[in-house]
């Protein structure tokens, strides 16, 4: 019996709910995964989770290891694990209602060394096809974030 050929989605809708007792603490819901964004107690939250900031620098170091390991693949390179440092530029003044902020997050450094080692010229076109292909980064760029990547070979 063969089967037959089936058609993947190219636009897919994500879905999230949250319940939010307090004025910081959303327990967000995805999928069958659920987590706090709260803000740190100095801020009047009860810190049981990162802040969304935070939360959206975790989601690029996140998806930089996603989608660098499917490039990596892609490319037929075997980068073994990656270990990723992000520091950020962040903008303060919307979040404190001081003035409306048009690029929050003003710059991104990322650090990204693989285990294994490869060679630079793989690490360049592995450099190019994350920046191409990373939705976060991409989200990020276009809003106006600067974006260093530090590609390192182990």
């Amino acid at each position: 019996m063969s089967t037959p050929n089936v058609k993947s989605k190219n636009t897919v809708t994500l879905r999230a709910s949250a319940q939010c007792p307090s004025h910081s603490l959303a327990n967000v819901s995805i999928r069958d995964v659920a987590f706090a964004i709260d803000e740190p107690v100095e801020r009047g939250g009860s810190n049981l989770g990162p802040t969304p900031t935070d939360a959206a620098l975790s989601a690029l170091i996140g998806c930089t290891n996603v989608i660098g390991h499917k490039c990596a693949a892609k490319l037929g390179l075997d980068i073994g694990s990656l270990h990723i440092e992000a520091s950020c530029d962040f903008d303060r003044r919307g979040v404190t209602l001081q003035e409306e902020v048009n690029v929050p997050f003003v710059r991104i450094d990322l650090n990204i060394k693989t285990e294994n080692t490869i060679s630079e010229d793989d690490l360049k076109r592995l450099a190019a096809e994350v920046s191409a292909y990373c939705p976060l980064s991409k989200l990020f760029r276009q809003a106006g974030t600067h974006i260093e990547e530090s590609w390192i070979s182990g």
